[in-house]
């Protein structure tokens, strides 16, 4: 679905609009509709979209205009894959439960290491 999308980290919501041949306002809207999709902002207010999330728009596009899908049946779908794990947006809260708990049994981990080299040189 990235073929024609520009390998850049960050895109602003004027470049995203062209790139999926909406309008910025409907960007807007579907951000309100689809809590997936947050991009953020730089200092000056302007929307930063990652290449997930316009990835994640033209899904969201050939739901709505391609299959004839409602706001909420897209949302639906968009949902379902996520908890298959096939959408990856980057934020733990969309990670499947597997790689939830693989990280958190990392960060334990990491944290009792933390914990003894703190020990360890409280020691010394």
């Amino acid at each position: 679905m990235g073929a024609g999308i520009p390998d850049k980290l960050y895109f602003k919501i004027g470049e995203v609009a062209e790139l999926v041949s909406l309008r910025p306002s409907v960007l807007r809207y579907w951000e309100t509709e689809f809590e997936l999709l947050k991009p953020s902002k730089s200092r000056a207010g302007q929307r930063l979209y990652t290449k997930k999330e316009l990835e994640l728009l033209l899904e969201i596009k050939k739901l709505l205009y391609t299959e004839k899908l409602t706001i909420e049946g897209a949302r639906k779908r968009i949902n379902g894959k996520v908890k298959r794990g096939e959408v990856a947006i980057a934020g733990s809260e969309f990670a499947p439960d597997s790689m939830r708990k693989v990280l958190a049994a990392v960060r334990e981990e990491l944290v009792a290491i933390r914990n003894s080299l703190q020990d360890h040189h409280i020691g010394a």
